[in-house]
Parts: C-alpha cells; sequence; structure tokens
C-alpha cells in the first residue's frame, strides 16, 4: 500500500506526528511499537466502534507484537462525563497501567477527548495514541491535545491540555460512517476553508460531493490539509490565548445549540458548528464586516452537501433568542464577563472579537428563529 501522509506537529519535546491513510489500523503494532516500554497497550472505545473495528485494531496490533486489553464504553456524547472519566480512570489503573505505558484513544471525538482526559491525569500523566474513527475526529478533534469532559454547566468545561505521541487517522475507517456521520465531519472541514483558507474552500466547492460519496484520494487530501490548517494554529498558540481561538468558528452558536437540544441526536456536533458557522457569518454581514454574499454561498455550498444549515433544519421545538444568548454566556469563550465571537471578513478571513454588540447576536436568532 502506499505510504501514509503525514503531517508534523512541533511541540518542541510533545511534537508529534499525525499519520493519514488507509490500512494504518491493520498494521498499528508497527506503528505504536517504538513508543512503547513493554509490549502492550490499553484501548479505550465505545460500543459502535468496537462492534466495528476493535477485532483488526486488536490484530493490527498483535501482528506488531502488542497484547491488548479494551474498555468498551457507550457510545454518544452523554459518556463525556464524570460517571465515565472515572470508570476510565479507575480501569486503567486495575489494570496497572504505568506512566510510561501507552493508552489508545480509538473512536471518535468523544472519545479522544475523554480518553485523553484520562491519560492526562492517571499518575499525573501518562502518554496516549489518537486512532480517530470519525471524519470529525480525523480532522479536528484528535490533533492539538484539547481533552476534557462536559458538565451540566455547558460542553467541554473540565478538562486539560494534553498532547498525543501519536495520530493514526485511517482514512479506510470513514468508509463505515453513516452518511449523516460524515457529514457531521465534513460541517469541521469546510469550517477550515472558512476561516482561514479561501482556496481550500473553493476546492471543497469542486471536490465536497467526490469526498462525501468515497472518493479516497479526495477524502486524504481534505484530512491532510485540514489537521495541516489546525496544527500550524495549535503551534502558534498551544492553549488558546489567541489565535487558536480561530478554530472555534461556528462554536459559540453551535455549542449553544447543542445544549439547547440536550446533546441528543437532535443535532450533531459537526451540524452544530455547520449551523454555528452560517449564523457567525450572517452575524458578519449584519455588521458590515463581509459581504452579504458571503453566507449566501456558504449556506449554498452546506445546501450543495445537503448538509442542516439553518436553526429550522433542527428537529424540534428550539428555545427563543435570549435563551440561547444565556447559553452563550456560558462558553469557555467568555472574558472579564464579555463573549468573544469569532467573526469573518470573508471566506477564509475569520478574526476574534469581543465587540460585539448582544442586540445583533438577538437580532440574527430572532429572524433565524422565524424562518
Amino acid at each position: 500500500m502506499s505510504e501514509a501522509e503525514v503531517v508534523h506537529v512541533p511541540l518542541g519535546d510533545r511534537a508529534y506526528d499525525v499519520r493519514i491513510g488507509p490500512g494504518l489500523v491493520a498494521r498499528a503494532g508497527d506503528e505504536i511499537a517504538p513508543l512503547l516500554s513493554r509490549p502492550k497497550a490499553w484501548i479505550v472505545t465505545e460500543e459502535r466502534v468496537a462492534g466495528l473495528h476493535l477485532a483488526a485494531l486488536a490484530s493490527g496490533l498483535a501482528g506488531g507484537g502488542v497484547a491488548s486489553e479494551a474498555l468498551i464504553l457507550p457510545a454518544g456524547e452523554a459518556t463525556k462525563s464524570w460517571r465515565h472519566l472515572e470508570r476510565t480512570v479507575e480501569w486503567l489503573l486495575s489494570e496497572r497501567v504505568e506512566r510510561r505505558d501507552v493508552v489508545l484513544a480509538f473512536g471518535g471525538g468523544v472519545i479522544g477527548d475523554l480518553a485523553g482526559f484520562a491519560a492526562a491525569i492517571l499518575r499525573r500523566g501518562v502518554r496516549f495514541v489518537q486512532i480517530p474513527t470519525s471524519l470529525l475526529a480525523q480532522v479536528d478533534s484528535s490533533v492539538g491535545g484539547k481533552t476534557g469532559i462536559n458538565s451540566g454547566h455547558g460542553k467541554n468545561l473540565v478538562g486539560a491540555f494534553h498532547q498525543p505521541a501519536l495520530v493514526l487517522a485511517d482514512t479506510g475507517l470513514l468508509a463505515t460512517l453513516t452518511p449523516r456521520d460524515f457529514l457531521a465531519g465534513y460541517g469541521e472541514v469546510m469550517k477550515y476553508g472558512a476561516l482561514g483558507d479561501a482556496d481550500f474552500f473553493a476546492w471543497l466547492e469542486a471536490c465536497g460531493p467526490k469526498l462525501a460519496s468515497g472518493d479516497e484520494a479526495a477524502r486524504i487530501e481534505a484530512v491532510r490539509r485540514s489537521v495541516q490548517m489546525k496544527a500550524d494554529i495549535v503551534v502558534r498558540d498551544e492553549t488558546e490565548q489567541g489565535d487558536r481561538a480561530l478554530l472555534n468558528l461556528g462554536h459559540t452558536f453551535g455549542h449553544a445549540l447543542e445544549a439547547a437540544t440536550g446533546y441528543s441526536d437532535r443535532l450533531l456536533h459537526g451540524e452544530g458548528v455547520a449551523i454555528g458557522c452560517a449564523l457567525a457569518f450572517e452575524l458578519s454581514a449584519r455588521l458590515g464586516l463581509c459581504a452579504q454574499e458571503d453566507p449566501s454561498r456558504l449556506r449554498a455550498h452546506l445546501a450543495d452537501m445537503g448538509m442542516r444549515r439553518d436553526l429550522r433544519d433542527i428537529p424540534g421545538e428550539l428555545p427563543d433568542a435570549d435563551a440561547l444568548m444565556s447559553l452563550m454566556a456560558q462558553d469557555k469563550k467568555v472574558v472579564a464577563g464579555k463573549l468573544r465571537f469569532i467573526l469573518a471578513r470573508g471566506i477564509g478571513e475569520a478574526f476574534v472579537t469581543a465587540d460585539v454588540p448582544p442586540e445583533a447576536v438577538r437580532s440574527v436568532l430572532q429572524d433565524e428563529l422565524a424562518r
């Protein structure tokens, strides 16, 4: 098979590679063996992924002489909780995982965030490897070292920065995603073009449908470009003091919508990001920052991909604009009581600002809710 694409994340003594391509799970033992102090690894995964891919990962590890044990958690966003964090840490301790061992996070963003946080706090820091199985995790959550769980107060409010030792993004696994899950992940891919690379956005307009229909080369290229953009930003601003906040384009609105829908299947994270990006561009146009053609172009691309793009695309009742704004106020991007927004001067030109009149946000939400 062809060599994997590699994106290097140069963070000094915490630098690591993101390897991208098909067949990485099948040779996981050879990929991971150089990191190990003893020939064993501990896998944290969830039920859906385990049913599809756990046997293949165990076999891939064994092929490189690496034994493995696995903890299988329930699927879904609700697993990013104190209860399942405790369960994971206690399991790793019962397995006598040592500081020099390696934990494998094998799943989508939920498992990557949870297992990464467990590794961060276990014995004050154990190494872990991300093996992301969803498009969303391959292009976003597996890279950059953000780990954590949700609280009753909001999403991702408890966590730590803990960089992985390696990321294996096996694009062959994407073939088993449902169309909805694939397109939810595509919301994050589209976000990269919208926030910082107009040429990439134009490439997605041309190649997105091909990518969705299973074109392997297009999928590898989309993951590679997304990961490279994220790596560049993370290296500039690892702990989100400035530029890294750009990666939250669409997330301020999106997280509020996820909270409003109870983190349920009514709205997947990537769908919330896509709708949130459309709202962020609409707000930007209302404030005179970008042309009205920009939110229209972004929505048109989401329509071409068959994706959700408006509040009315979310099934069921949504709370009113004031309630949504109250949910947004719990966001981690609040500084000195002021909510920082990621807005745009055009496709590929996002920036961070705290200078957004609340009435403008309320107006956009009210108009969208009334459509």
